[in-house]
Parts: C-alpha cells; structure tokens; sequence
C-alpha cells in the first residue's frame, strides 16, 4: 500500500509497453520510465534508479501521459446520472430555467470533489472545470477550494449561466478573486457562450479576459443555441486565437471551420455528449477535414461517464459511422478506415496539452512533467493478449484498469486504489447536497426531473437557451441537413 512518503519518492515504471507521444509516437516495449521530482527523468530499456524509488512492476501494462479533458462540468456530478434520459433542451430547462439557481456554494463544492477524484481515479490528471454554476464569488471560492484539496491538476474556466457575460465579468470582484485565488490552481480561462446577436453584447466578456489575460473557451456550434453568427462576431471583432477552445464545435458552416483553422484554435470534442443530447453529429470528421486541433473532454456526468475511455470509443465510432454513411450514400464503400486509435489516444492527452497551451504535459519524455498512467490488471482476462496498445487503450482498456497514477511526481493511485482520498466524506457532502436539492424542489418535482416534459411558457428556449437575453432570430438554429452542408462530408483523396 503506498503511503504519503511514497508519493514523494523517486518512480520506476519498469518493463511496460510504452507509449511516449512523443512528436514520432516511439512505442517502446519492454521498456522504463523514471520519474524524479515533478519531471519525466528518463525513458528507455534497463534504466537505473535512485536507491529510494518506488519501483512498479509494470510488465504486460501499458505507460502512457495522463490524459487531459478539456470541458468537464464539475459541479454537476453531484447529479450523477440523475439526468440519463434528458435531451439537450431539458438539461436547459433544469439548469438554466428551473434548478440551477438553487445551487449553493457548498453543492458546487461537493460536486467539484467527486468530480476531481473521480478524473484521477480513471487516470486523467488534468480537467478544465467548466464551471457555469459560479451565481456568485463565494459559489467559485467554493469551487476552487475542492479542486485544490485533490492533488490533479485542474484548471478553473469560470462561468455563470444564470447572467449575461458582459454582467458578471463587469463585477469587480471577479477581479478581485482571481488576484486572490490565481496561484491557487494550474489554470484559468472565462467561460461563456456567443448568441449571435448582431449587437454582439458579449464583447464586454471578451475585453474583460483580455484585460485578465485569461483565454476564452465556448460552446459553439451547438444546435438551437450557437452558430455561425457567434463566430463570425468574434472573428471580425479580433477575438479568436490559438487559445481560444471551441466546445462541441458541431453544426457550423464550412466558414465558421475556416475561420477556426485560420486563427488556430482548438476544439473540445464530448462524443458522448453530441450523440445523446442533441449538440449536432460529433464533428470529428469535420475537424479533421479543415486541420483543426482536437481534444476531448466528457461533458457533465449528470449524463455520461467520467472517463477518456469512453470518449476514445464513441470518438472513433462516430467518425467511422459517418464516414461509412458518405460512402454508402453514394453507392461507395469505405475500406479503410481515416481515423485511426492511435489519433484519439494523442488527443486524450497531447490534443489536450496543447489546446491548454501545456507543452510539457501530454508527453513521456525527459524534462516533461511528470503525469503517468499505468494501464494493467492482472485479474482481468481483458488484459491480455496486448498486441496493438493504441487499440487497446482505445476499445479494451476501462477505468477499472487504471492501475497506477502519478500527477507531478506524485503517486495518487495505485494498485487500483487512491491514495488519500476521503470518499466516505465526499459521499456525506454529495448526500447533502442531493437531500438539500430533493427537499428545496420537493418529491414530485425532484423525481419528474429525471423525465421531464417540457414545462408550459418555455417554448423560446428552442431557439435560444439563454434567458439573460431577449436575442431571438432563426439563425440560432443549424443549417443544412441532420448532416450538416450538402457534400460537407466528402473528402479528398490525400486526406491522412
């Protein structure tokens, strides 16, 4: 059992299969990985180790980086699977409309710790909290307080979707707080959403993170709520950049693509997410056919699972789905396949690195910080025969197989185990919270909510989610078909 001196020590990964992502993708088999201090010491065959290290067996295994979500809703994971039957349209209602507002600070604290522990536990060591539940200050100093009681990285994109961007990045103690909190955590962005409202109102929000120097991350191309309008504002208004993280990116015209290409963006890509909900077809093959970086990210567990393996799987699925349904509609057969395991796997962790702007993270190589997943469980017959590792980790690997984490140096699983975590006092704050949100909603309303019908006087919220605006046009809604522009999808012959 690993003790708190032991996370500390000196790491050897020895004898696993390893996946470096480095910039050839080396896979190295038979092979160490050394960890001392917070960095990436070496990676090799036969490597020595301090005399002090912790040295894991990790034969028949699988070392790769941490993986890196980039658009995870934290403090709803209190409401774990509470909602697996809703549509998108019905997440608003219960959030924007009805519920979201009843949050208290302590709830968006208790939903920040589960969700914290439960990224390191399935082996992904740095989540960017899209913490749209932030109605006031002490909401976020709440938020920030649970995330650095777990030893992930995280990185806070502060949001309220009960107001208007230009309202609550105006307040000056948003300024106030992140000079307070800035060192508190590994990073920071604002997070909101562009209507399209030609008055573009959310510009006060883009000056405001200027002026913070903080990077913006949005939910765009999203059917019904974000479109085209959204990032032409932004483009002609000089606020898109290579920092800028388009979220679900899914029913945009091939301008909006180009626009995001041409000022190098990224996308966080919630398979997941767009499949079940209703954001648009999951725009892989898209992003690939413009050149666009991609992450991943899972969302809110209100719905979906809280892992990087699931959005590998239904990432590649998905793609694959679509590219078969452009063939077969022209009478076309695909025989080979564009989207491969080993691109998801990089998006799972460098796709992330990168549209964070960390290129030390994502890596296993010398001088990079120290985050590492180890992939074994020797009582599982899944385990084995493992002969191609990209595929493994894509389609056979599961939370459950996370057999040892480090972030910074630091071990915060193993053997299948966390290492300090007090989950019997995280499930006594998640069990207020969830009896505090039944009795302030009531049993009807509480047990209706888990299928909803859509509640009467709400009818605008098909064309516009946000209830701090009274912008309503049709151009909220996508265009073209199911499946975006006509021919949209159809790709040349050099696409890799």
């Amino acid at each position: 059992m690993t003790t708190d001196t032991d996370r500390r020590r000196p790491v050897l990964f020895q004898g696993g299969t390893v996946l470096t992502m480095d910039d050839g993708h080396s896979v190295l088999t038979d092979a160490d990985v050394l960890v001392v201090g917070d960095r990436i010491e070496a990676v090799g065959h036969g490597l020595s180790a301090p005399d002090d290290a912790q040295v894991i067996d990790s034969s028949g295994g699988i070392v790769m980086p941490g993986m890196i979500d980039t658009h995870r809703h934290m403090w709803q994971t209190a409401m774990r699977a509470y909602g697996a039957d809703w549509t998108l349209t019905q997440y608003f209602v219960w959030y924007y409309l009805e519920n979201g507002k009843h949050f208290r600070p302590q709830d968006i604290h208790a939903g920040n710790l589960l969700a914290a522990w439960e990224a390191l536990e399935a082996g992904v060591t740095t989540t960017v909290d899209w913490s749209h539940g932030l109605q006031t200050v002490d909401h976020a100093d709440a938020a920030v307080d649970a995330l650095a009681a777990v030893p992930g990285r995280f990185v806070l994109a502060y949001g309220n979707i009960q107001a208007g961007p230009w309202e609550w990045t105006a307040d000056p103690a948003l300024k106030s707080f992140f000079d307070r909190r800035r060192g508190d955590l590994h990073g920071w962005q604002l997070a909101f959403d562009v209507t399209g409202d030609p008055s573009f109102p959310e510009k006060a929000a883009f000056e405001a993170a200027r002026d913070l120097g903080l990077p913006v991350t949005t939910h765009a191309g999203v059917w019904g709520a974000t479109n085209d309008d959204g990032i032409r504002l932004m483009h002609e208004n000089g606020f898109m950049d290579e920092r800028t993280v388009y979220v679900h990116a899914a029913t945009l015209s091939t301008d909006s693509y180009q626009r995001i290409a041409a000022t190098g963006g990224s996308a966080s890509v919630s398979t997941e997410s767009e499949q079940s909900a209703g954001q648009g077809y999951p725009p892989t093959w898209q992003l690939r056919k413009h050149g666009i970086p991609v992450s991943l990210s899972m969302d809110t567990s209100v719905w979906w699972s809280g892992d990087l393996f699931s959005a590998m799987r239904t990432t590649l699925g998905a793609d694959r789905s679509r590219e078969h349904l452009e063939a077969h509609a022209k009478g076309d057969t695909i025989t080979n396949c564009h989207l491969r395991a080993e691109q998801v796997v990089e998006w799972a962790t460098r796709g992330g690195a990168d549209a964070l702007g960390y290129g030390d993270l994502g890596r296993l190589t010398p001088g990079a910080k120290a985050d590492v997943v180890l992939i074994k469980n020797d009582h599982s017959p899944v385990s084995f025969p493992m002969l191609n590792p990209y595929g493994h980790v894509a389609f056979q690997a599961q939370r459950g197989d996370v057999h040892t984490v480090v972030v910074d140096g630091a071990v915060v699983k193993h053997e299948h185990r966390l290492v300090g975590a007090d989950l019997a006092g995280v499930r006594a704050k998640v069990e207020a919270t969830v009896a505090y949100l039944q009795e302030t909603m009531g049993e009807e309303a509480w047990n209706a909510g888990m299928s909803p019908a859509m509640p009467e006087g709400h009818d605008k919220i098909y064309d516009n989610p946000y209830q701090y605006t009274e912008f309503r046009t049709d151009t909220t809604l996508a265009r073209g078909s199911v499946f975006g522009e006509p021919g949209a999808g159809e790709m040349g012959d050099s696409e890799s």
